[in-house]
């Protein structure tokens, strides 16, 4: 397979620090796709870099869940199971709702009106159908309401997470039938943080999470099951 991502060298990091980060991504975002081989050969002539920092990263990503050690194969990108998506859906659950409290409170006008626009370029995106595009802009709505909250904390907090839930936010795009409801559920959130209606946002927020966790859950289940009948 053919892939786009490269090495971003950073003069403040030590090559496997940014070998890995590039890894990292390229997996959370699919770029490397789950069950994929991570050959140590091919990914060091694709980076411009030995192996020694492929294995390192490769240790690392183990450590961190993404990548999988399958003995007399190698390394593998480790696949979306239900229990890592409902443990990560479990927090930003919670962490959704206290950030949509806050940023009802807080948002200025001129933030509900960035997210306003925020809202119609997700549309455009969900009209030609790149499913990159259609998570990118989604994460940028989503973090306009972080930072509405005011809160450096928790928008740290909620970046870290974010980066787990690429995984699964592409997962959920990939749905085409699913495109116009996160539409409909984003208008939803929006006029909910307009009307300063906290009880309407954290029901909004919440039948938007809870949607996606149905849909990726049952897509995984549908990947096992065609997986256990590949291997009969």
């Amino acid at each position: 397979m053919e892939h786009n991502f490269k090495v971003n060298m950073n003069e403040y990091l030590p090559l496997r620090d940014v070998v890995f980060n590039t890894l990292r991504q390229a997996i959370l975002k699919g770029e490397l796709a789950p069950g994929e081989r991570l050959m140590e050969i091919q990914l060091a002539e694709k980076l411009g870099v030995s192996r020694t920092p492929i294995r390192e990263a490769i240790r690392k990503l183990e450590l961190e869940g993404l990548v999988l050690m399958i003995p007399r194969k190698g390394a593998e990108v480790a696949r979306i199971s239900e229990k890592s998506l409902r443990d990560v859906l479990e927090v930003r659950r919670s962490l959704e709702e206290l950030a949509i409290e806050l940023a009802c409170e807080r948002m200025t006008q001129e933030e509900l009106k960035e997210l306003e626009e925020a809202q119609k370029k997700f549309g455009d995106a969900i009209e030609t159908g790149e499913a990159m595009a259609i998570a990118e802009t989604d994460e940028h709505y989503h973090d306009l309401i972080y930072q509405g909250t005011g809160n450096d904390k928790l928008v740290q907090i909620l970046n870290n997470l974010r980066e787990q839930m690429y995984r699964y936010r592409l997962e959920y795009i990939k749905d085409k039938d699913k495109r116009q409801i996160l539409l409909l559920e984003h208008d939803h959130i929006l006029k909910a943080l307009q009307g300063r209606n906290i009880s309407e946002a954290k029901m909004a927020v919440r039948e938007h999470i809870d949607n996606q966790e149905i849909t990726v859950s049952r897509n995984i289940k549908e990947k096992e099951q065609q997986t256990e009948k590949g291997k009969r």
